[in-house]
């Protein structure tokens, strides 16, 4: 009897490590599956610096324009870029200066990733995106809808200017799970307005 039992604790094991080296596989497939090639906004804070050359180092922040100087290389565009662009570019540039430099770009703060939610909440305002969230995970933020909201005529404006678009989002709908599609994924700038 002992040595059925220990007959089965040796296949048991084997299986076992199997089995978590199996979910530790699928875990790193998904997570590798996941962009994480974040894009600048402006208001992100991005260090930037030169190895060996101690005055080509400094924490930069992106302009609303979307641009940013630095020494040598002079404006740089950063909004909508990834930070390995920006390096890419800054190096390029100051290849006539300095044999081949080595630059880093760090994204220090994502203050530019921002999203809005506005009308009858509890905590209205402005929420940093680190890197997304969905409209449901945004109103949580924001503490849900006031006794007074009419939660399923909420609107995400997106865009700017004459290029606005209106995005519905029905809530009733998406918390019964019906719908999910309009629990989209928020952009930078988005609005979302509680009636």
């Amino acid at each position: 009897m002992l040595r059925l039992i220990e007959a089965s604790c040796t296949n048991l094991v084997p299986a076992v490590m199997l089995g978590a080296f199996g979910l530790l596989a699928g875990a790193t497939a998904s997570a590798q599956g996941v962009s994480t090639d974040y894009k600048l906004h402006a208001g992100d804070k991005i260090q930037v610096s030169v190895w060996k050359e101690l005055e080509l180092q400094r924490i930069v922040i992106v302009r609303p324009d979307g641009r940013f100087s630095f020494p040598l290389a002079g404006e740089v565009q950063a909004a909508g870029r990834s930070a390995d662009n920006v390096r890419v570019e800054i190096e390029g540039r100051l290849q006539k200066f300095i044999p081949e430099p080595v630059v880093t770009v760090t994204v220090e703060e994502v203050a530019g990733n921002r999203a809005f939610v506005v009308g009858q909440v509890n905590k209205p305002g402005m929420f940093v995106m680190n890197p997304q969230l969905n409209v449901l995970q945004a109103l949580a933020l924001a503490g849900g809808g006031t006794p007074f909201a009419k939660l399923d005529g909420i609107i995400i404006l997106r865009g700017s200017g004459a290029s606005q678009t209106a995005l519905p989002f029905r809530y009733s709908q998406v918390t019964e799970g019906k719908s999910l599609g309009q629990n989209i994924m928020l952009e930078s700038g988005d609005v979302i307005v509680v009636p």
